[in-house]
């Protein structure tokens, strides 16, 4: 996608979210949309870190302040996963769990169709109509597993 229009769609989110746009909510959001699938999954302080690598002045308070705005803003989920910080990814409509690495923090995105009509059947089950969930699956990833062998 040419830059200049991927600029444009940036702002025009920026504004349908309610916020006013600035540089530090650009260059942030950019950041976001930019990653691949297995980077989706940030810190604060990666986020932080990928930008002052990009050559963008910006201080770490200035991104949580953000980030905390794109949460309220529905711009971004942010996500408690067990034995680390608080990581953000981009809201991108789309239902997903996840499956975490409780050594190396690695989050990987998966959906299943069985997991969610099963999920489904046990609300129904105790009478409850699901509106919404989420499920957090942790272990040790394929990695980690062959390097504590």
């Amino acid at each position: 996608m040419d830059s200049s229009i991927a600029k444009k769609q940036e702002n025009l989110n920026i504004r349908k979210a309610g916020l006013k746009v600035t540089s530090p909510r650009v260059k942030i959001l950019e950041m976001l949309e930019s990653r691949d699938a297995d980077e989706r999954h940030l810190s604060a302080e990666d986020v932080y870190k990928a930008l002052i690598s990009e050559g963008t002045e910006i201080g770490l308070a200035t991104v949580y302040r953000v980030l905390t705005q794109f949460e309220t803003a529905g711009l971004v989920k942010r996500h408690h996963f067990e034995g680390g910080n608080s990581v953000f990814e981009l809201e991108r409509g789309d239902h997903h769990d996840h499956i975490v690495c409780m050594s190396c923090g690695r989050v990987e995105e998966f959906h299943d169709d069985f997991i969610e009509q099963r999920q489904r059947e046990i609300a129904a089950r105790f009478g409850f109509i699901l509106t919404e969930h989420s499920l957090c699956l942790y272990g040790t990833c394929g990695s980690c597993s062959a390097v504590n062998k």
